[in-house]
């Protein structure tokens, strides 16, 4: 709708650009109310109004039913709201930019990102409306790099709740508290424990964001109906000594609990949740400590429909990276040696999936083990290192123990280096210029997240290699000229490729169980959407802006696999499964405004709780 420079544009253009479409003179910002208005709705002073006065007001609309001044004059006769807007109608395409002036007005990423959740409360349809006008432009401020300050402000920036809060003193009461939650049909959950934010560690309760961020971008980059998702945080407490002691910090003031108590918590979790919206309700596990990470993916992907995008949905963004990068090295996956900045959750779902790969391309599985070799904070993983985790293990080869990045590289001399341990500036200049000398053309995949974590930029990496290397980032770079005059579009490896898409795949074909081909799947999907020309301009993957289209490639995908498999629960099995799935994609148009869709005050009150 709106060209990616658009919210660049002055403010003074775009509020010209907004009286310009109110149809409006400049000294006129109203319009004229229809003398005789339709005999339906016809009032005097001595009549009663049509509606009952006992029909809620405007404040007390949920923001799924809120089109603000876009209402009609006969919409806001009948929910009795005429004379508490103003009587000027706009458009919700003037509201957008509306909503644009003020974004533009902000000075500071952190004040943005208050101003779109604020309007989230306020008004759901023109909120995604807003996110699909320019997804390039507000997809780093929903969520990464922006989303993780976001979490470390969380006691400043919240102002009602978005999502569900269980504690550890909740145990036994779960399904209780599921049946607090306004929506009945919830599809699809994002949970986490806030104990691994990001790079940024144990942020406890505040890990909230991630969940929140999460499910806008299920509806803002897949198409997810935002009533039919639920923001889970589970919180056990913190180790963070800082927020321990903030009398801002808004959740449990103690220690991680652990151990069974926590297991506990856990189970009755997956079985509340299973109970009260069914064995299809997708749960996807985010953020989790790299102990409990694998430990519960292990647990619960057998027994429900369940994921973790740390480990599986960055796997498959990566691996998408690594084979559109194929195209430009002209070569196979398993021609290549990769090395591992990192051996967590990140790591280690990514060897995997490359693994399965490598495989499928016709490599025995010792061999395709044998490419890959990992870095982690004790240094080089070698057999003779001893307390490995079985993850480890399996990634353990004969070497001589070594610590120094910079002499792992010299040693390895990987073709692909991969950063996930999120320590900012790893990649040296001197590893970046190691890597072009044995390399024609170096990959180097700086992953880790918010940018302030990053290993390296583009544009350090672009001239360290002196443009012969090939870059994916987790975080957003912007493009980069060399001295050449050559400009490189660096590409972002977000798992916004992956998830929404997933999630929309899984939700409509009713898949039970999440299996790993389903991310291989997802993977080749994502890498077939990469042109050419893109990758002339150093992108790894399509342009954010077409992301929808990209995850309803990988929706479709992800239904064809299930139904082929006979793993899928809901049948007939659509003829014309794309058809099928975009029928199930939310519009962010508003609709005509029912007058019973509404709820009534008592109810309006329990959304309202926390609202400061």
């Amino acid at each position: 709708m709106f060209s990616p420079a658009t919210t660049h544009r002055t403010i003074t253009t775009l509020t010209q650009e907004l009286i310009h479409a109110t149809n409006l003179d400049a000294n006129s910002a109203h319009i004229s109310i229809p003398a005789t208005p339709s005999q339906d709705l016809t009032r005097s002073a001595t009549t009663s109004p049509v509606h009952s006065p006992a029909r809620p007001p405007m404040l007390y609309m949920p923001s799924c039913a809120s089109n603000g001044m876009a209402f009609t004059l006969e919409e806001r006769q009948q929910l009795n709201i005429h004379g508490l807007l103003p009587p000027c109608f706009l458009s919700q395409d003037v509201q957008v930019l509306r909503i644009l002036v003020n974004f533009e007005r902000q000075t500071s990423d952190l004040d943005r990102y208050i101003l779109l959740m604020g309007l989230q409360d306020r008004n759901e349809k023109l909120f995604y409306k807003v996110l699909t006008s320019n997804i390039e432009r507000f997809l780093p401020i929903v969520y990464t790099p922006t989303v993780g300050l976001a979490c470390q402000q969380y006691g400043l920036a919240f102002r009602r709740p978005r999502g569900l809060f269980i504690t550890i003193h909740d145990r036994g009461h779960i399904a209780t508290m599921l049946k607090s939650w306004p929506e009945d049909a919830i599809r699809a959950i994002v949970v986490t424990d806030g104990e691994r934010i990001l790079g940024l560690g144990d942020l406890g309760c505040y890990g909230m964001g991630i969940p929140v961020g999460k499910l806008a971008l299920y509806t803002a980059c897949g198409g997810m109906k935002p009533q039919e998702c639920l923001p889970v945080i589970l919180d056990v407490g913190t180790d963070n000594e800082e927020l321990l002691k903030d009398p801002l910090y808004i959740g449990l003031r103690h220690k991680r609990v652990r151990g069974q108590a926590y297991n506990d918590l856990l189970d009755e979790f997956m079985q509340a949740v299973t109970f009260r919206y069914g064995m299809n309700c997708l749960i996807q596990f985010e953020d989790f400590a790299n102990a409990n990470a694998f430990r519960l993916l292990n647990k619960y992907r057998n027994k429900y429909c369940t994921f973790n995008d740390d480990i599986q949905g960055t796997a498959a963004v990566a691996v998408a990276g690594l084979l559109a990068a194929l195209r430009i090295t002209e070569n196979k996956l398993s021609d290549h040696t990769i090395l591992f900045q990192g051996a967590g959750e990140a790591a280690l779902g990514i060897a995997n999936l490359i693994i399965m790969a490598m495989q499928k391309e016709g490599t025995p599985e010792q061999e395709a083990i044998k490419k890959i070799w990992m870095v982690d904070s004790k240094g080089l993983i070698v057999k003779e290192r001893s307390s490995l985790t079985t993850e480890k293990e399996r990634f353990a080869h004969k070497h001589d123990e070594m610590k120094n990045l910079e002499d792992i590289v010299r040693a390895i001399k990987p073709t692909v280096l991969i950063g996930v341990a999120a320590i900012g500036g790893a990649f040296t200049k001197q590893i970046l210029k190691d890597m072009a000398s044995f390399n024609k053309q170096p990959i180097i995949f700086a992953l880790s997240n918010p940018t302030s974590k990053a290993e390296c930029s583009a544009e350090q990496c672009y001239q360290m290699t002196e443009g012969r290397g090939i870059f994916a980032s987790g975080s957003p770079f912007d493009p980069v000229t060399l001295p050449s005059g050559r400009t490189f579009y660096p590409g972002q490896g977000n798992n916004a490729y992956v998830f929404p898409g997933v999630a929309l795949g899984v939700v409509s074909c009713g898949l039970r169980y999440i299996s790993e081909e389903i991310f291989l799947t997802t993977a080749e999907v994502i890498a077939q959407q990469v042109s050419k020309k893109h990758l002339e301009e150093g992108r790894l993957y399509p342009p954010l802006v077409t992301i929808r289209d990209v995850s309803l490639k990988i929706a479709v995908k992800v239904s064809d696999f299930t139904y082929s498999n006979k793993t899928a629960s809901f049948y007939p099995e659509p003829e014309d499964k794309e058809a099928f799935i975009r029928s199930q994609v939310y519009s962010t148009d508003y609709d005509s405004f029912v007058v019973d869709s509404y709820v009534w005050p008592e109810e309006a009150m329990k959304i309202q709780t926390g609202n400061l």
